[in-house]
This record gives C-alpha cells, structure tokens and sequence, in this order.
C-alpha cells in the first residue's frame, strides 16, 4: 500500500482537507482556524497527497509541562509523494505577524505530528517504509 494510501486509512475524514480538482489540477485552500479571512491557494498538487489538519490533532498537555512549546502544531501538514519528490510540507498560518520562537515551535510542533504517524504507520499497518525519504519544509 502507498504511503498516501496508509495515511488515508490512518487520519479520520474531519482532520484532512479536500481537494479540489479543475480539469487534472488539483488545488486546496487553507484556512487559518481562528481568523477565517485568511487563506491561501495551493495549485498544483500531486495525485498523490493528503492534506491534515495537524491542529486537530489534541494537544499532549496532559501528558507534557508544555515549557518549550512542545504541545503547539502548526495548522497544516502537507503529505505528497511523486515519481521525484516525497515532500512533508509543515504550514502555519498567520493573520498577523506573530512571534518568530513561537511559530518555529509549531512547525516543529507540526513535524512531531508527521513522526507519530511514521510511527502508527510502522507499528499498526506493519509499513517499515512509510514515510521514509521524505524531505521536510517549513511555510
């Protein structure tokens, strides 16, 4: 099975993002959670990708002080893999400009996330291979 088509199996409907498909492109539009005005448009997806929100993914605070921003994920992590590319795609939407520490600590907050599922994927679906390769980039 492909990695996408683990991940599909893995990550409940309400924490993906659907697509949107005009002739063979494929586009979704991000939305910022607390400030629905902001937005943006990402063209040109692959046929294999999945789009999650990784903020729906509940903060480990009961298990973690939280003191170094350990419980904080970015909005959205974008999983695509093509015949030349296997990119994770960490985004973080701002209204505004926000504090630099804090949006790194998201974004890492976002890859952590990314992992866990590398791990259930490993564990649960007996994948040693899922999400290896994969390049990983911060927005």
């Amino acid at each position: 099975m492909s990695d996408i088509g683990i991940l599909e199996e893995m990550i409940k409907d309400a924490a993906k993002v659907s697509l949107t498909v005009a002739g063979n492109r494929r586009k979704v539009t991000l939305t910022e959670p607390q400030q629905p005005d902001s937005s943006v448009t990402i063209h040109g997806l692959p046929e294999e990708v999945i789009v999650i929100k990784a903020d729906a993914f509940r903060s480990p605070d009961t298990v973690f002080n939280g003191s170094r921003g350990e419980c904080k994920r970015a909005d959205f992590v974008i999983i695509a893999d093509t015949i030349s590319k296997k990119i994770i795609l960490c985004i973080e939407i701002k209204a505004v400009k926000g504090p630099n520490k804090e949006i790194i600590q998201q974004l890492m907050g976002a890859q952590c996330f990314a992992a866990y599922c590398l791990e259930i994927g490993r564990n649960f679906w007996s994948e040693e291979s899922v999400l290896k390769g994969y390049a990983y980039r911060f927005v």
